[in-house]
């Protein structure tokens, strides 16, 4: 299937009770490309909405036993997601334009064109990817970090630019590895923002910071019902991301049972919502990223060896800042700019010693330290020339003894809060392990949750 037709192919209710017209619907829906199931009555389409959810119903208004007005009711309250088309004969227009005020999205006269039937399900499949992109968009803007382009001229970084033009025009899945903060994300949004999917969604989903017990329902989604809490309908990230890219970052965090159900989703394309039992069929590229050594992980039995070759067609290796330190400056104005909100600053806004004292830092945290280090250095700057004195204290400890003197470094002498020594210990870990948070945890021995819990309250805080 392209992934044209994947965007647009549909899941249709068609509920009739003329067996003739039924029958017809049976054999052109499926020829314009959508899966449909039929319904002889309203009964029968309560039952169908118990057990899967659909894109379009289109739904006779006038039936025995249950109407259409009772179907529609039913559909708005248990599926919102689904846009109702009314078929109606002439004499119900009014009551059909009472049921589009009413929330129905289009209505049909009796007897249907083909054409017509096929141009409004078109427009129901355009308001969905329009809906899809819409949440994509917010998900992407809230999960913007870094520098938004790959910025660095070294060796390594041209390597890597070079690779995302290479394999970008593919469909192929990509395997991103690299040390936490390196910019991995990036990486994902260029190969998609280079590739024929460009104009579809972007989604990205952190797999390590997703709470256990809700992974498959944000993967997949859930209809209402299906377990405790799900009070509301929810599409699954595979399903906004349809025609687009899904990038699965931390990888590695999924337990053996999300594995299975990912390694299923790439081998067949289909996505199954929690608490449905009919699939359907999606057309996503797949790009991942870890900071963990997957092959190891294979060996201990804690990750799935198939899904591995799945997913690592192609690898991309993000080199640590410290192996590419000659671009520090360049990215560094980057970072300064987005902290000021400016579209770019002027060259010598670092000032050579400044300049010296970044490039002397062994940034373990690498690209994310450096800019929570130049936000702090931009605020004591008051947005002027950032002098060595502007950054924090614990990237001048760092720095070279030759370049900076006591002198030139007012360390703090106010007694230190217990949450101040807490994220001195945690960060102290995190350099241990070069950024790898699953193996700081461990040794801290709290849960990887609290971990990130702990780093986002502290990153919140500089940033209030």
């Amino acid at each position: 299937m392209t992934a044209a037709a994947a965007i647009n192919k549909l899941r249709i209710l068609f509920v009739d009770d003329e067996a003739d017209i039924r029958n017809v619907m049976k054999i052109e829906l499926p020829r314009m490309g959508h899966d449909v199931v039929l319904c002889e009555d309203g009964q029968a389409a309560l039952k169908a909405l118990e057990q899967q959810t659909f894109d379009a119903a289109i739904v006779d208004l006038r039936m025995p036993g249950l109407s259409g007005w009772d179907v529609i009711e039913h559909i708005k309250k248990v599926s919102p997601e689904t846009e109702v088309i009314i078929s109606t004969g002439h004499g119900d227009m009014e009551a059909a334009i009472q049921a589009v005020r009413a929330g129905a999205y289009d209505f049909l006269r009796k007897p249907c064109k083909l054409f017509e039937i096929s141009a409004a399900l078109k427009r129901v499949a355009e308001k969905r990817t329009l809906t899809n992109k819409t949440i994509a968009l917010e998900s992407r803007l809230k999960a913007v970090e870094g520098s938004p382009d790959l910025i660095g001229r070294t060796p390594e970084m041209l390597r890597v630019k070079k690779l995302c033009e290479k394999i970008a025009p593919t469909d192929s899945s990509v395997l991103i590895l690299g040390e936490t903060g390196t910019g991995k994300e990036l990486v994902a949004r260029r190969v998609h923002d280079l590739s024929k999917r460009a104009t579809m969604p972007f989604v990205a989903v952190n797999c390590g910071a997703l709470p256990e017990n809700l992974v498959e329902s944000e993967l997949f989604g859930h209809r209402k019902g299906a377990f405790t809490g799900a009070d509301t309908f929810r599409k699954g990230l595979l399903e906004v991301a349809n025609g687009g890219t899904l990038f699965l970052d931390e990888l590695g965090e999924l337990d053996k049972q999300m594995q299975v159900k990912m390694l299923r989703f790439l081998e067949s394309g289909e996505v199954r919502r929690v608490g449905e039992n009919e699939a359907f069929h999606v057309n996503v590229r797949i790009v991942c990223a870890t900071n963990r050594d997957l092959q190891e992980m294979v060996a201990e039995g804690s990750f799935r060896e198939d899904l591995f070759f799945r997913i690592n067609t192609f690898e991309i290796h993000l080199p640590p800042l410290r192996d590419r330190k000659d671009d520090i400056p360049e990215l560094a104005r980057t970072l300064i700019a987005r902290t000021l909100k400016r579209r770019d600053v002027p060259d010598n806004i670092l000032s050579p010693e400044t300049v010296q004292v970044l490039k002397r830092h062994d940034w373990s945290g690498n690209v994310r330290e450096l800019a929570n280090a130049l936000e702090h250095a931009v605020i004591m700057s008051d947005g002027g020339m950032i002098h060595p004195e502007d950054l924090p204290v614990g990237v001048l400890r760092h720095a070279s003894v030759g370049m900076i003197t006591p002198a030139t470094v007012e360390l703090p002498t106010h007694p230190k809060t217990l949450r101040e020594i807490e994220m001195d210990v945690i960060y102290q870990v995190l350099d241990k392990h070069q950024g790898d948070k699953p193996k700081a945890a461990m040794e801290l021995g709290i849960a990887l949750k609290t971990l990130y819990n702990k780093l986002n309250g502290d990153h919140a805080k500089a940033a209030g």
